[in-house]
């Protein structure tokens, strides 16, 4: 397994779809359970906070800080 903090945006949320899907499919031990759910934990937070730092990204380069819709 990749480490996260070296994985892009994409390959973190691609993977934590794959972890939610295996948690929900079930028939996994109790153990196999708990550490894929730590895992799509840390995902998720590694996920926010790349979607964070583009929003605040996206807020530098808009004037006044307003992320208004472009009107295309």
């Amino acid at each position: 397994m990749k480490p996260i903090e070296e994985m892009t945006f994409e390959e973190a949320f691609t993977e934590l779809e794959e972890v939610v899907r295996r948690l929900e499919a079930g028939g996994l031990s109790l153990e196999e359970s708990l550490a894929l759910y730590e895992r799509g934990q840390r995902l998720a937070a590694f996920c926010n906070q790349e979607l964070d730092q583009a929003e605040l990204k996206v807020r530098q380069l808009t004037p006044n800080g307003n992320l208004a819709p472009l009107g295309i």
